[in-house]
């Protein structure tokens, strides 16, 4: 099935009934017994672990949170192109993203009330190739920034319930 058999699907389903546009994702995190940063992730039926760097005190066995946090965002980004430029009819043969973010740990540490844990700046790159002119993908890069769900999670407020329990 292609990319626009899916958005032609998904329209489809969607025009139907709106609330066939509405889906939830869920995410299990469990601290592997006798580490101290060592967390088992299930998506699905997908399973990774992340981990802190020693100099954070972790064992460096897998990527950190915030690692990949803008794994994420790359990876969306790749995706989301892939999708519009499906869409636009826009042709590419190739999509490379780096992702860059700055954290300074006075926040995480909360050695400073003035510093956020957070970012203080990322930074997306994006190299896109294919015969296409330069407009064709100033346009798609628009279209992407504006649809990309985890660039929006980085550009926008998003209301977090957490519970202990």
């Amino acid at each position: 099935m292609s990319l626009t058999d899916v958005i032609e699907g998904t329209r489809t389903a969607v025009d139907a009934d709106p609330r066939n546009a509405a889906v939830q994702f869920s995410v299990a995190h469990t601290l592997t017994p006798g580490t101290a940063t060592v967390v088992e992730v299930n998506v699905r039926d997908h399973s990774f672990t992340v981990d802190e760097p020693a100099a954070l005190g972790g064992t460096d066995t897998a990527a950190n949170p915030v690692e990949f946090a803008l794994a994420a965002l790359g990876s969306c980004q790749v995706i989301t192109y892939q999708f519009w430029a499906a869409k636009l009819g826009v042709p590419l043969e190739g999509i490379k993203v780096v992702v860059d973010g700055d954290l300074d740990l006075h926040g995480f540490f909360g050695f400073s009330a003035n510093t956020r844990p957070g970012f203080s700046e990322v930074r997306v790159s994006v190299e896109l190739t294919g015969p296409a002119g330069a407009e064709r993908y100033e346009e798609l890069k628009r279209q992407v920034d504006e649809h990309c769900p985890v660039l929006d999670l980085f550009r926008n407020e998003t209301p977090v319930k957490s519970s202990l329990g």
